[in-house]
């Protein structure tokens, strides 16, 4: 596949930066059977890869603005252009050493989203994507899987956690769903969530409520594999209200239509 200079830039940003999770993961590992616990080393390894992706984007386009998980919104010179970065999506993942987690780098220009880089280091796997030339595993094209039943899919979502509120709401979402799917899936990665349905290994997905670093790459990989993404009322609200819904046409719309259900015992 032949990427752009900017698409080039995204891969090599996030490769550096998932070369850096990579050393850090093995230690997390090793630090999980001491007193002290791997918590702060985990913090420092997310704050390097932000400081490696900050300073590769920054060096390679030094007027655009940034949105990140730690730095939160830098505006830049250009105000046409702006780099949305999770340095580290799926720290709990990471702290307890398991290898789904990932580097997600999008691109928004004029507020539209041109190009998506999600990396995940333990597997080398890498997505990228350029609004209209496609969706791409390593150097695979993608597409999203073709299921067009409910009762034949395998459907991600992200679980509320501690501190997370709105544990009632999605037990009846997650209630609804079960009673209409073959399968359940949680990874613990939005990011990686949203590319496995561009990759066809999950036919849907689901979550509320995320943030525009944990989705942006993923949702241009999802368009730009053929599939559809939406916030909850079927809007483009994403990063207004956190919500997602993505799958292909038949997948979103009846995963939206069954999210909206009231709960039915069974």
């Amino acid at each position: 596949m032949a990427r752009s200079a900017l698409l080039n830039v995204m891969v090599q940003a996030a490769m550096k930066a998932g070369r850096s999770l990579s050393r850090d993961f093995g230690e997390v590992q090793n630090l999980q059977v001491s007193l002290k616990g791997p918590g702060d080393y985990v913090s420092q390894a997310d704050r390097k890869a932000e400081d490696i992706v900050f300073a590769e984007l920054s060096k390679a386009r030094p007027g655009y603005g940034f949105l990140m998980e730690e730095r939160g919104a830098i505006a830049g010179e250009d105000d046409q252009h702006r780099w949305i970065v999770d340095p580290l999506d799926g720290t709990t993942n990471f702290l307890h050493g398991l290898p789904i987690f990932a580097v997600s780098i999008a691109l928004e220009r004029q507020g539209q989203l041109v190009a998506g880089v999600i990396y995940n280091p333990a597997m080398d796997e890498l997505y990228t994507a350029e609004r209209g030339g496609g969706a791409f595993l390593n150097d695979r094209r993608l597409r999203v899987a073709a299921r067009a039943k409910l009762s034949d899919a395998v459907i991600g979502t992200g679980v509320p956690h501690l501190g997370l509120g709105h544990h009632g709401n999605y037990l009846v979402q997650l209630r609804n769903v079960m009673g209409e799917t073959a399968g359940i899936r949680r990874l613990g990665a939005a990011s990686l969530d949203l590319a496995y349905v561009a990759a066809g290994r999950l036919d849907g997905f689901w979550e509320d409520p995320l943030h525009p670093w944990d989705i942006a790459a993923g949702v241009l990989l999802i368009r730009e594999a053929g599939g559809f993404v939406s916030d909850f009322d079927g809007g483009q609200g994403m990063f207004d209200n956190g919500s997602i819904v993505a799958g292909n046409e038949v997948m979103h719309k009846a995963l939206l239509k069954t999210l909206k259900k009231p709960v039915s015992v069974r």
